[in-house]
């Protein structure tokens, strides 16, 4: 713990250096794609990246390993004012634990929020957006309810999207417990978390079962079975490339799964009418920014409440590095916009696709 907070320290002694200096660290230049300019700061992370071994070259438990230093270090303080406890579900499948963050301003009309970790169904647990989900708590004042799904190749599909969907349903099913109003529950995630996300409203239209209260996507990815052209634009981008992406779901998919299903590539359902309130939100440096752009417009197209939002400058998993400003930035404006979803002020005006910020 002593070496992490010097780590932290040194991080933050860096992270406040002029611009001119953090991209002579960086190597020198801007890094710019597609007409979007990179986060000078996350340009640096890049950088110093560099030379360290692909993920798809070890095992899933030494990037797990990895993936948790990463994220401890570059994650932010957790907000005042928001508790947590631990809560083991007993699932049809075994135990399922989570985490349970109640704020202290907790609005009793506010419907709680299941949240789905990142990581690509391989790594990430309940520390991955630890901080992240005390910003969602006390900004949108209501319960978030973590979930620590199982994870691949160890338990591949569907066992954490299972996990996922059972959560979301205890969760709606006794929202009281959580100060939260009777039957009323969200679904959110970023990255994985996204993808469950999508997945399960669309599980739920398909079971005759109430939609979640509002959904939160951010940078989902909603379609394994065929590439964009940011997939290929940002085919080497820090942190997530596209050989990490095809590592994922190599992974996650079973030997028999056909990627092409709308169970595994939610935006290949025919009908995606009558689903959740959505706000989706992207990254500009990532392969999947097309994804959720594109599923976005079909929300839209399908007459379903939606309003999109793209953090040009940043790239995925931005949520986990609340430590440098333009992330914690972006976290609080999403937790904001999550705040005005759940009071359904966000989806009362049409907004186009492409708009960037609130």
């Amino acid at each position: 713990m002593a070496d992490l907070a010097l780590q932290k320290l040194a991080l933050n002694a860096i992270l406040s250096l002029p611009t001119p200096i953090l991209r002579m660290l960086s190597g020198g230049g801007v890094v710019h794609k597609g007409g979007r300019t990179l986060d000078p700061h996350f340009q640096l992370m890049a950088a110093q990246a560099k030379g360290q071994p692909p993920m798809s070259s070890v095992t899933a438990v030494e990037a797990r390993m990895a993936a948790k230093a990463g994220f401890a270090l570059a994650s932010a303080r957790p907000e005042p004012g928001v508790r947590w406890e631990a809560r083991v579900l007993d699932g049809p499948d075994g135990p399922v634990p989570t985490r349970v963050y109640r704020p202290d301003n907790q609005d009793p009309d506010m419907p709680a929020l299941t949240w789905l970790h990142m990581g690509g169904g391989v790594i990430g647990d309940l520390e991955t957006c630890h901080a992240f989900c005390t910003v969602l708590a006390k900004t949108i004042r209501c319960a978030v309810i973590s979930v620590d799904y199982r994870l691949a190749p160890e338990h591949r599909y569907p066992a954490g999207l299972d996990d996922s969907m059972f959560a979301y349903r205890f969760v709606r099913d006794h929202a009281a417990d959580f100060g939260a109003p009777e039957g009323q529950a969200a679904i959110g995630g970023d990255s994985m978390g996204g993808y469950f996300s999508a997945i399960i409203a669309q599980d739920l239209k398909a079971a005759g079962e109430p939609q979640p209260s509002y959904a939160l996507l951010i940078y989902p990815c909603v379609d394994v079975a065929s590439e964009t052209p940011s997939m290929t634009l940002h085919a080497d981008t820090y942190p997530l490339t596209r050989d990490t992406m095809n590592w994922f779901m190599a992974q996650y998919l079973s030997a028999d799964a056909d990627p092409a299903t709308p169970r595994l590539s939610p935006i290949r359902a025919a009908d995606l009418s009558g689903l959740a309130p959505t706000l989706v939100v992207t990254a500009g440096f990532d392969p999947l920014s097309d994804q959720g752009e594109d599923y976005a417009k079909r929300l839209m197209a399908a007459g379903v409440p939606t309003v999109f939002r793209s953090y040009d400058s940043l790239p995925h998993g931005f949520t986990g590095f609340g430590a440098l400003p333009a992330a914690d930035r972006a976290c609080r404006e999403i937790a904001a916009l999550a705040r005005r979803a759940a009071t359904g002020d966000l989806f009362r005006a049409t907004q186009d696709p492409g708009a960037t910020g609130p």
